[in-house]
């Protein structure tokens, strides 16, 4: 007899003693041979660790006779597309003698592939010793399949978001360019009538007129300061009041020239839409040019200037402390429609209050939380 005929014997023969050792009514050999899942037991005392013993459900599933596989290493599932990594992991378990679980991909007799779901754990007798190891598997190629499908759809899913985000943002690219583009226009002819005005105020002998010039001119500069930041802004789509008012109220002291002028500044970002720029522009510079207009250019004195988020508000208030002096009611006039205007744009709230020698104007309106 051949050697690898006496291999083949042997592991029939371990199979049999296994068979003979249970009862004949013994349920677990029953279950065994008649589940549907496939099973093998091998004999890791045997050369090579044969399988001695397997049940119908392991034969269909791999094609091979139940002789066939009777005295043979599992390997010989194994083929090209196997992976070595996952097969040295098997080696390694069945060295150690420990439990593996284990997603493989093998070969069917006629070389068709499936995919094992394949399960091995060592049997020991009462000394703690490995006397078999018993393996389960099961057919999940079609698991596999959809696995590999619903990568493919996430990988496609995926490139067609990376197309799609480089789009919107080459739109967006666009859009800031353009908005850029606008706003540097804006800028440059309000810098225009800015020169136009100085122009003219320069050369009229009327002061009521020059005074008008110069009134419109103050209110011409802050439109230009809201143009030139929003031209200069990373985000086209948002203005922050805070920051415009502190270079304003800068500008228009600092125009002034005055030693006795004490400023005080409490400002918090609040970022609103571009769109309300203008108007909000036009309110902080009235509220500062109100003061400057009443004494503060004369004699001097104290204003402070919050802005600030509040509960879900938007707070511009300015205080003054100055020696009231004769300004022009027309001009005063002018200032607060200007004012009422915009507030009532912005759908804004205004409230004046005198506490002691301070007078005090407030402007309230609600902030969206998206805007802040």
């Amino acid at each position: 007899m051949s050697q690898d005929s006496q291999s083949k014997q042997d592991a029939r023969d371990a199979g049999q003693r296994l068979v003979e050792s249970r009862v004949s009514e013994d349920p677990f050999a029953a279950a065994f041979k008649a589940t549907r899942m496939p099973m093998i037991i091998t004999d890791p005392r045997q050369p090579d660790n044969p399988i001695i013993f397997t049940n119908r459900a392991f034969a269909d599933l791999t094609g091979y006779s139940i002789d066939e596989l009777i005295g043979r290493n599992c390997r010989l599932l194994q083929g090209p597309g196997s992976d070595p990594e996952k097969i040295n992991r098997i080696r390694s378990a069945i060295a150690a003698q420990e439990n593996i679980s284990i997603d493989i991909l093998n070969y069917r007799k006629d070389g068709s592939t499936f995919w094992n779901a394949l399960y091995i754990s060592p049997v020991r007798n009462i000394q703690n010793e490995v006397i078999y190891f018993f393996a389960s598997q099961l057919d999940v190629t079609n698991v596999k399949n959809k696995e590999k499908e619903l990568a493919e759809a996430r990988r496609m899913a995926e490139k067609l978001v990376d197309e799609r985000t480089r789009d919107l943002k080459a739109a967006l690219d666009a859009k800031t360019l353009l908005v850029h583009e606008v706003d540097h226009r804006v800028k440059n002819n309000l810098l225009t009538i800015a020169s136009l005005l100085k122009l003219q105020a320069r050369l009229t002998t009327d002061m009521t007129v020059a005074g008008t010039l110069h009134s419109v001119l103050d209110r011409v500069e802050a439109l230009s300061i809201v143009q030139r930041k929003l031209f200069t802004s990373e985000d086209v789509a948002r203005f922050d009041v805070a920051e415009f008012t502190r270079e304003l109220v800068v500008n228009v002291v600092g125009a002034l020239k005055r030693d006795d002028i004490v400023v005080t500044l409490d400002l918090s970002p609040v970022l609103v839409p571009a769109v309300k720029a203008s108007p909000l522009s036009l309110i902080v510079n009235e509220l500062v040019g109100d003061a400057v207009r009443r004494g503060l250019k004369d004699g001097g004195g104290r204003i402070d200037v919050t802005v600030k988020r509040l509960n879900g508000h938007f707070l511009i208030r300015v205080d003054d402390t100055v020696e009231t002096v004769d300004f022009d009611r027309e001009q005063q006039e002018f200032g607060r429609l200007v004012l009422e205007t915009c507030a009532k744009q912005l759908r804004a709230r205004i409230e004046r209050s005198m506490e002691g020698d301070i007078n005090r104007v407030e402007v309230t309106l609600m902030v969206a939380g998206e805007e802040e």
